[in-house]
């Protein structure tokens, strides 16, 4: 579902003289499969690192490096290409983009083909910036990167990594995911409208351990709240991520904090929750734990018959909310609206958002999700059926409406 958003969609993919030069090949197989039509264009020194028949063969398109053909003795149709292919795309991702070719769209330049395409472009652009650590953080390198973003440019931050140097420290090329998920945004119309916000999201399952070997847990997987902060994050908020067992990775970027049980969730959620403005509790938190916990494996000859439960400790209920935009998460199966609307005035939430487990494509375990938001002044919102990172990205706007931020 979430391929849908490139099905048919023009994008351009510059490449720039850079080690990570060779990730582009992966990047422009995934548009393709994705559904959308790839151009790419190569500054001369990125051919020295990766060579344009692999790009072509990739993109099935012709690859543009040089501004002019090698000769014009036996005619041209190069034309005014540049023009047409700036009028031709819905976006442009540049990546990786070196501290030169960074600096020269900040100030202007146009000396190579892939900068005059630029200067001439009317669709977004997105740029992943790549170098060695000290050429990365160089303040002018710093300054020419925020003067592109304020130029209304999308910049995906180079992570934290070893290096092709072989130092450790910050420059390297974000992940294609998460330019991929960039490119998501950009093109479903988001922006870094979360700015300056810092979004505390909790996920996944929570384990109340019997004794050394099992536990009691939900199918939860994480996935939604994975989304919430990732969509979060690339909107321009700061984002701590406090989550259960999970297989869902996170960006870099993110606060990401490991815990296990309820009691784990509650003491980093209240610690966190200072810091930051709106907290999403979309972890499926488990309602009861083992009233004893066996500190070894209880054996099949001990015949045990039942497990004493006791209730875990309400997250929701039990945090101060003042000053902060509160929003909940409800999984029902029965009276669903009149179930979360019950736990939205109880808690004394801001927001909840109603999973159903009625359509087999949603709900746990799944990429999809359909949900019912709910605000506190009675307001209903039923979203189609979406990924759950366009449903993510539809709950944010929803926060964003809220008028609470």
């Amino acid at each position: 579902m979430r391929d849908e958003i490139f099905t048919g969609k023009k994008i351009i993919l510059g490449v720039t003289g850079c080690i990570a030069a060779y990730k582009s090949a992966y990047l422009v197989r995934e548009l393709v499969k994705k559904g959308a039509e790839v151009k790419v264009v190569m500054t001369p020194s990125a051919t020295e690192f990766i060579a344009p028949l692999t790009l072509s063969t990739l993109s099935r398109n012709e690859v543009i490096v040089n501004i002019f053909p090698p000769s014009q003795k036996n005619g041209t149709l190069q034309s005014t290409w540049h023009i047409d292919n700036a009028v031709w795309a819905d976006l442009m991702i540049l990546a990786p983009a070196t501290i030169n070719t960074v600096a020269k769209i900040a100030h202007g330049f146009a000396d190579n083909a892939l900068l005059t395409l630029v200067s001439a472009l009317r669709c977004p652009l997105i740029i992943a910036p790549a170098a060695d650590a000290d050429m990365y953080q160089n303040p002018l390198t710093q300054e020419n990167i925020k003067k592109l973003e304020s130029l209304g440019h999308y910049i995906v931050p180079a992570e934290e990594g070893e290096l092709a140097s072989g130092l450790f420290g910050k420059g390297r090329l974000a992940g294609n995911d998460k330019i991929l998920d960039a490119a998501e945004l950009i093109l479903s119309g988001y922006k870094k409208d979360f700015s300056g916000r810092k979004i505390l999201v909790t996920a996944g399952p929570t384990y109340e351990d019997i004794d050394p070997v099992r536990f009691i847990g939900n199918r939860s997987s994480g996935k939604m709240g994975f989304a919430l902060a990732k969509a979060a994050c690339l909107r321009g908020a700061g984002v701590t991520l406090i989550s259960g067992p999970t297989n869902e990775t996170s960006y870099p970027e993110i606060n990401f904090i490991k815990i296990r049980s309820a009691a784990e969730m509650k003491k980093a959620v209240v610690k966190e929750l200072k810091a930051n403005d709106i907290l999403i509790m979309s972890a499926a938190v488990a309602d009861y734990k083992p009233a004893e916990l066996s500190n070894k494996k209880i054996k099949k000859e001990d015949k045990l018959s039942s497990i004493k439960l006791v209730e875990t400790e309400d997250i929701l209920a039990s945090v101060e909310k003042k000053d902060k935009m509160v929003v909940g998460f409800a999984l029902e199966t029965d009276d669903e609206l009149q179930n979360a609307s019950k736990k939205l005035k109880s808690k004394n939430l801001d927001m909840i958002v109603l999973n159903s487990l009625k359509d087999k494509a949603s709900g746990f375990e799944v990429e999809t999700n359909k949900v019912t938001v709910i605000h506190k002044s009675g307001k209903k919102v039923n979203l189609p059926l979406l990924s759950k990172f366009q449903a993510a990205n539809k709950i944010l706007n929803e926060i964003l409406e809220s008028g609470k931020i």
